[in-house]
């Protein structure tokens, strides 16, 4: 198929897009008034389908895909969405990027149908970055895909009805404290005057009421049901600021999460990106993270997670209670690059065999398979240093305990000692492969508090095999 050009987009490709969003908003009717309408009985039901999807699909998409982490020639540090901030870039020359964001080779179909293979319930993508950008028609500002670009088309509306289409739920990145685009936005340092005088002049109120709250408005009313809003560094925002964002949410889509960055508290906790914590925690929490070492796509950086390091990060997560929102970076052409694809896919494979073990899952009741603190060394807060273990890890559902061997054992498999209810042990009363159709029963030994094992010659899985213990 040729492609069009950059400058040349006929006025029937602008009538056909324009149908297509028509249509898509039409076909939203429906699903959003029931969304909007139905307020959750409970923080349980609200959070029911988080606790149930556990792997998610973060996408990071921008501006900031063209120069795609080089700058005038020279490669930028850092991670590749803040080049503008890092480079020092001003509001002028990195407008002038707009002009050249031309992404005809997006296919939202594509995008989520891979998201569906790899496994992942949710997606949520980048609505408006740091660098002050609509990836979305927005009517608070010029400044979008829509008005800004030779793209001309909304893919966030494209990407909502594929997902629909697959039953995967959609949510938005928003950047709702820093915008390096706007002279009241926190962040821009450098065309603008300190975040401080902005705080104090009022000039970042006005820009949270005149354009972050109103963008917020428009992505919770034109893309159907939103299942959360992902908010970021919340630099400037005071607890009467996070309430008006909150109220926002509550009052337009109730059944809407909160994720733990707006600087009010959300419905779960954000961790730290990349950073697994070292035990269980007891309430609802997800860790962000990167496939190599950045967000936005940098086009030298190549230093991908392999499949067998991704899986055992997922089952580690949901393991200490978790969900694990993993990260792609398209380029500007509008393609998620294929080591992505192909290492989330092998993860989806996987997952295809052994997804009851992490679908739904809780936490491992034991704990000495994650690890232990080291005293004599410190972490990079002070705290004690962990030394951890990757053996094994273990989810669990009523009845049943998975266990991830990740190191296969020689002849049989060890389980340490099991307290139940009343300091009983539970009574073992199967043992299978997870991978094995037949659910042939292996043999066991159950002596007090001690479970043994016996295990077949070969692992069935090289990345992650998964022994099914039933109990009573």
């Amino acid at each position: 198929m040729k492609t069009p050009s950059t400058h040349n987009v006929t006025r029937k490709t602008r009538l056909t897009v324009a149908a297509a969003c028509l249509c898509l908003a039409t076909s939203f009717q429906p699903l959003f008034a029931q969304s909007a309408a139905s307020k959750p009985l409970s923080q349980d039901e609200k959070m029911k389908w988080f606790r149930e999807a556990k792997f998610g699909l973060f996408i990071h998409w921008g501006l900031y895909a063209v120069p795609a982490g080089t700058w005038k020639g020279q490669q930028i540090q850092g991670i590749g969405e803040w080049i503008m901030n890092r480079a020092k870039i001003p509001v002028k020359e990195y407008e002038q990027l707009a002009g050249q964001f031309n992404p005809v080779k997006f296919n939202a179909e594509e995008w989520v149908q891979m998201a569906e293979d790899a496994g992942m319930k949710y997606i949520v993508i980048t609505s408006k970055h740091h660098d002050g950008f609509a990836m979305y028609g927005s009517k608070v500002t010029k400044y979008n895909i829509v008005d800004a670009t030779p793209f001309k088309r909304d893919p966030l509306k494209e990407l909502a009805a594929a997902c629909a289409k697959h039953n995967i739920r959609f949510g938005f990145y928003y950047s709702q404290a820093q915008d390096w685009h706007e002279p009241g936005g926190a962040g821009n340092t450098w065309d603008f005057p300190p975040d401080t005088e902005k705080d104090k002049s009022g000039a970042y109120d006005q820009y949270l009421r005149t354009k972050a709250e109103p963008q917020v408005k428009e992505l919770l009313t034109g893309y159907g049901p939103v299942c959360l809003i992902w908010f970021d560094t919340p630099r400037l925002m005071t607890p009467e600021r996070g309430r008006r964002f909150i109220d926002i949410v509550h009052t337009l889509q109730p059944a809407c999460l909160i994720d733990g960055r707006l600087g009010s508290a959300g419905d779960y906790r954000s961790m730290g990106d990349n950073a697994i914590p070292n035990q269980v925690i007891h309430e609802d929490w997800e860790v962000p993270a990167t496939l190599n070492r950045t967000w936005g796509y940098k086009s030298y950086d190549n230093d991908w997670k392999t499949p067998e390091d991704l899986t055992f990060k997922l089952v580690d997560i949901v393991s200490k209670g978790g969900n694990y929102l993993l990260n792609v970076g398209p380029t500007a052409e509008g393609l998620i690059p294929q080591p992505s694809q192909d290492n989330l896919r092998a993860v989806g494979r996987w997952l295809k065999v052994n997804g009851e073990s992490i679908y739904g899952a809780g936490t491992t009741p034991f704990g000495e398979e994650l690890g232990t603190p080291d005293p004599t060394r410190k972490d990079k807060k002070g705290n004690p240093a962990f030394n951890a273990k990757n053996d094994w890890r273990c989810t669990t559902k009523p009845g049943k305990l998975y266990i991830h061997l990740f190191k296969w054992p020689t002849g049989s498999f060890e389980l340490p000692p099991l307290v139940g209810a009343n300091n009983h042990s539970p009574v073992l009363t199967k043992a299978y492969l997870l991978a094995d159709p037949q659910k042939q029963a292996l043999t066991t030994k159950q002596t007090g508090q001690k479970w043994s094992i016996s295990l077949p010659a070969a692992a069935p899985d090289k990345m992650d095999s998964v022994l099914v213990l039933e109990t009573k």
